[in-house]
């Protein structure tokens, strides 16, 4: 009888365990999961895409792109690092004082090819579909309106910034005793003294750059690490934990997640005055979703709210494809003497003002 029960409990097990299974959709069964039953999030990332963060005007209230302009978008990146990795003439004359003024860093100064740029070699797919943007909402694809303080701090980076034009512009502008923007090596912006990724990567919220788009999680019951390849920044999310108290601030925040079924959810808050995130403030808040679409895909979506900068809040999606790439060390200043030339470069501006070796036009 012992015997008989046995095995009709075990046959109601298994009875269970298939009706369990059948009940899941057959994505969530196919996912890795952890020892925990919880989506395993671990594996290596590749975010670079040609889709951009905010929707360009020229397609309006359009949302998606057909296959043909995808591909357009694809074939025009192709043609561009065809066209700007050619072999430079070694025979070619110096460019113009300030540059040639045409796009690339300084007036096209300073860049002599794409060898460092990867922005990707596609729009981004979700869904089937290729958006024009990385914002889903506002609907327009666009950041919200600025606040009225937002858009006087945007108007007054907008006012520090200059066209390369080889002077020592804030002496000429304010006085030879004037302060200047390259006095002090702490007064240069994170991402050029290599302390914080640009473009937040970082993030929150977590966003392609220019180069450097690896990420990788290694994930724990109690943990999430985010290793981001652009200055190895490391974010550390403590899952089913408290925030810590407001006094405790960093320019990656401080991050808290929870599962919500197969979804992460992390809520991150306590950013100090210079959060990565262009234009943000102290009281940014970013909720982040990590979904595990597939073995190879995780879908990431952001909402983002600072309601000193933007009048509403902002959300965008995109898709983390899996890369057997590794994540090597963004070794920034190692060998690096362009923060030196950048310090003595404005000294030999500033000597020039002083003996008069700026013409009237540079004036």
């Amino acid at each position: 009888m012992e015997t008989v029960m046995r095995c009709q409990c075990q046959f109601y097990g298994f009875v269970l365990v298939g009706v369990l299974a059948a009940s899941i959709p057959s994505h969530a069964q196919d996912i890795p999961r952890t020892a925990t039953g919880k989506p395993d999030l671990s594996g290596t990332y590749d975010v670079a895409t040609l889709t951009p963060l905010e929707r360009p005007e020229q397609f309006g209230t359009k949302a998606y792109l057909t296959e043909e302009e995808a591909a357009e978008i694809e074939s025009q990146e192709f043609d561009r690092h065809l066209d700007r990795n050619a072999a430079s003439n070694p025979n070619r004359e110096a460019p113009p004082d300030g540059g040639d003024g045409s796009a690339g860093a300084s007036g096209n100064v300073g860049g002599y090819n794409t060898f460092w740029i990867d922005r990707g070699s596609s729009p981004v797919l979700v869904d089937g579909q290729y958006p024009t943007s990385i914002i889903v909402d506002p609907a327009n694809g666009r950041q919200p309106p600025l606040t009225r303080d937002g858009q006087r701090r945007a108007d007054e980076r907008a006012s520090a910034r200059r066209e390369n034009s080889g002077t020592a512009w804030w002496m000429i502008e304010n006085g030879p005793d004037a302060p200047g923007p390259y006095d002090d090596p702490e007064i240069r912006p994170l991402a050029e003294r290599c302390l914080l990724g640009f473009s937040s990567t970082g993030g929150p919220p977590m966003l392609p750059a220019l180069y450097n788009n690896l990420k990788r999680i290694v994930q724990t019951d109690e943990y999430v690490m985010i290793l981001v390849e652009m200055v190895h920044d490391a974010r550390v999310i403590r899952i089913g934990q408290q925030h810590a108290p407001s006094e405790i601030r960093g320019w990656l925040g401080d991050s808290i997640g929870y599962w919500d079924g197969d979804t992460l959810v992390v809520d991150t808050t306590n950013f100090n005055d210079t959060p990565a995130l262009r234009g943000a403030t102290r009281d940014l808040h970013v909720i982040e979703r990590f979904t595990r679409v597939d073995a190879n895909t995780l879908r990431y979506e952001f909402t983002v709210e600072d309601p000193n900068v933007w009048t509403a809040p902002w959300s965008g999606e995109y898709v983390w494809p899996a890369s057997d790439n590794r994540v090597y060390e963004y070794a920034c200043h190692e060998a690096n003497y362009s923060f030196q030339g950048i310090l003595g470069g404005a000294r030999i501006l500033e000597q020039d003002v002083r003996d008069g070796n700026v013409s009237n036009r540079e004036q």
